[in-house]
């Protein structure tokens, strides 16, 4: 890993939880869930701590147990834009085993984070020795490349209003704790983060932010984005009238 200030521990039983509960085990024996958490390296990470470099050869797959990652990829003109929030229970870092070798985005902590992950060769025979773990990874991807097809169809035909509140709906439903009728996104978000993965300005993004909070549409917890209506966020993602 390229964070040099990770503190490696051994799997304690909350962890080995954390890892059977993750979707790649999803509908295996629970010995093997067990195995799949043996073999686990888990790392203590600050928040900003690298995980892993755009064009570094792929050698782990990687798990978020606790915290959040941001996957982020550099153009060859040098811009920079926020692909993915990878949130607690969701893989990254995998399909780069199995294409062309390189990991094709930066990942890096968004807060302090437990990072699970698993050797190339230890996930490779994973794969060879549970069909159903195979069918989970091709699940996995698929659902990743569904998401992708939708983000283009967003920018290609809707407003940036629309995709704020699209990317706001994806994060409350990868991380939200409803808390008295309100979701609260548990990921530290910055507007930056919300303008990039809606494909928009930052001028625009804090434009709108500020408008929803204002009318109470939206609020700020302890430097988390509180949704204090999904519905009408959704209506709005929708094209609907605020």
């Amino acid at each position: 890993m390229g964070h040099g200030m990770s503190e490696q521990k051994a799997p304690s039983q909350n962890t080995v939880r954390a890892i059977c509960a993750l979707g790649l085990v999803k509908g295996v024996p629970p010995e093997v869930a067990a195995h799949v958490a043996s073999l686990a390296r888990v790392d203590v990470l600050p928040g900003g701590a690298g995980v892993f470099t755009q064009g570094a050869v792929a050698q782990r797959a990687y798990a978020v147990l606790v915290g959040a990652v941001r996957i982020r990829q550099i153009g060859s003109d040098g811009a920079q834009a926020l692909m993915r929030m990878i949130a607690p229970g969701e893989m990254f870092g995998t399909v780069a085993l199995f294409t062309e070798g390189y990991y094709p985005a930066d990942a890096e902590t968004a807060m302090p984070s437990h990072i699970a992950s698993w050797s190339k060769a230890d996930f490779m025979a994973l794969t060879m020795h549970s069909p159903q773990i195979a069918i989970n990874i091709i699940g996995m991807v698929g659902q990743r490349l569904a998401n992708v097809q939708n983000r283009l169809r967003e920018m290609a035909t809707q407003s940036a209003e629309q995709r704020i509140a699209h990317a706001l709906l994806m994060l409350v439903e990868q991380s939200g704790a409803v808390q008295a009728g309100a979701c609260e996104i548990c990921i530290p978000l910055r507007r930056r983060d919300v303008a990039e993965l809606a494909g928009t300005t930052l001028y625009t993004a804090s434009r709108q932010l500020a408008a929803w909070e204002k009318v109470g549409l939206l609020a700020r917890s302890r430097q988390m984005l509180v949704v204090r209506d999904a519905n009408k966020l959704r209506r709005i993602a929708q094209g609907g009238l605020l």
